[in-house]
């Protein structure tokens, strides 16, 4: 083999080896001369000049995942430091952005801002269609049994409000569940009243075992027994009875315009408490009062109630599901108090606040376009000076006319749930 062979083979060898490198460099100059051919070798050198080796075409290289395409620029990237990169956002499930509007959700209305709200009922429906009801699922409640304890097995309640019995014994039975959830009142207060269905047959025991655990000394019932079906069954004496560990004594009955209040003893052994208990029957499932007179003097009458007592406990409110009637009778309350202490009412706020205590508070767009009426309205009445306990009396004519104004526009229920 010649001199001259030997040295075009290693050249060739040597230019080939270099075309497999991979190239790093971000010098732009750098792929130009590679992507370009070289001149084809002449087929003799002339005799003057020395012998050289055919120049050797470089091999097209392949594209790199390193380059980025239609640029002759090499990208190297770096992935060493990504485990330390925050998020740029983080990221929130369905759950958690339906607490965030229940938590942030707010409109608070002065009194001339609520008379003109409270008659623009599309606007009301839109505001009540956004608000989450925040039900809870059936999946969330690990509590074996709880099923036939309750009324309604859509209506359930809220895990982290809900209620539990502390019953003697009642470890692993299911004896300490009850259908009821606390609810926080104006201002945030914590566990001002309870919202609770309507005591079946089987539940009427643990519904006394709560009155009696909580302390609370209010019952306020809103829902007649028999509405063409169960609503609630009738769980006081007519004069005097026994309910699991509990004497029930009716001490005094007194009949209101729309409601009956009851005394009532209840006695373990020795030990006697007092409880007063509201009967609101004129208000039906599916609808909305006639008149919102009534339900303001029985919201008066309990809140009154409720300040004589040095430790009245919650106030125990029940329906029959314990979320449509009794959202109503609960937010009212609350939006009377905001009107006489910071002069504005927040509905929209305390709504979201309910929903978040117990899922599904105010059933229907009626009965939230009732609220903003009623609480109308109580403002009319507050800004003229005749919600004093002697003016009662004089009013009561007064208010059942006005109160005509307070009933919401016919129209369909959207919803069709037990009240």
């Amino acid at each position: 083999m010649s001199r001259v062979s030997i040295i075009w083979g290693l050249h060739s060898m040597v230019e080939l080896c270099s075309s497999q490198v991979p190239v790093l460099s971000t010098s732009p100059h750098s792929h130009t001369d590679m992507d370009q051919p070289a001149d084809p070798p002449s087929s003799l050198p002339p005799k003057d000049q020395p012998l050289t080796p055919p120049a050797v075409t470089a091999p097209r290289k392949q594209a790199r995942l390193q380059e980025r395409r239609g640029s002759n620029v090499s990208l190297v990237l770096d992935v060493s430091s990504l485990g330390a990169v925050e998020p740029l956002c983080s990221i929130s499930t369905p759950r958690e952005t339906i607490l965030h509007l229940l938590r942030t959700s707010t409109r608070p209305l002065t009194a001339a801002q609520l008379q003109e709200a409270a008659g623009q009922t599309n606007t009301l429906d839109k505001e009540y269609q956004k608000i989450p009801p925040n039900f809870v699922n059936s999946s969330e409640l690990d509590i074996p049994g709880h099923a036939l304890k309750d009324r309604y097995k859509t209506i359930l309640p809220n895990p982290e409000t809900r209620v539990h019995l502390r019953k003697p014994g009642a470890e692993g039975k299911g004896e300490s569940y009850i259908n009821a959830n606390y609810v926080r009142g104006y201002g945030g207060s914590a566990k001002s009243y309870i919202a609770t269905q309507g005591p079946m047959v089987n539940t009427v025991g643990d519904f006394w075992e709560m009155v009696w655990q909580e302390d609370s000394s209010i019952i306020v019932m809103i829902t007649d027994l028999k509405e063409k079906k169960e609503k609630c069954v009738l769980y006081w004496p007519k004069k005097e009875g026994k309910y699991g560990r509990f004497d029930v004594r009716v001490t005094d009955v007194k009949e209101c315009e729309g409601y009956t209040i009851r005394d009532l003893t209840l006695q373990v052994e020795s030990e006697i408490k007092q409880v007063r208990h509201y009967w609101y029957s004129t208000w039906l499932d599916h609808q909305t009062p006639d008149c919102a007179g009534p339900l303001l003097r029985l919201v008066k009458d309990v809140e009154d109630k409720r300040r004589s007592l040095s430790n009245p406990g919650p106030t125990i409110v029940h329906c029959s599901a314990g979320i449509g009637r009794t959202g109503c009778f609960i937010a009212i309350s609350i939006g009377c108090l905001q009107l006489q202490h910071a002069g504005e009412v927040d509905v929209l706020g305390t709504v979201c606040q309910l929903r978040l205590d117990r899922g599904g508070m105010i059933q229907t767009s009626e009965q939230y376009q009732f609220l903003y009426l009623t609480l109308a309205l109580y403002s009319r009445q507050l800004g003229e000076g005749h919600l004093g306990r002697e003016n009662d009396s004089k009013q009561s004519d007064r208010m059942s006319e006005e109160d005509q104004h307070a009933s919401p526009p016919a129209g369909k229920h959207q919803h069709h749930w037990p009240l």
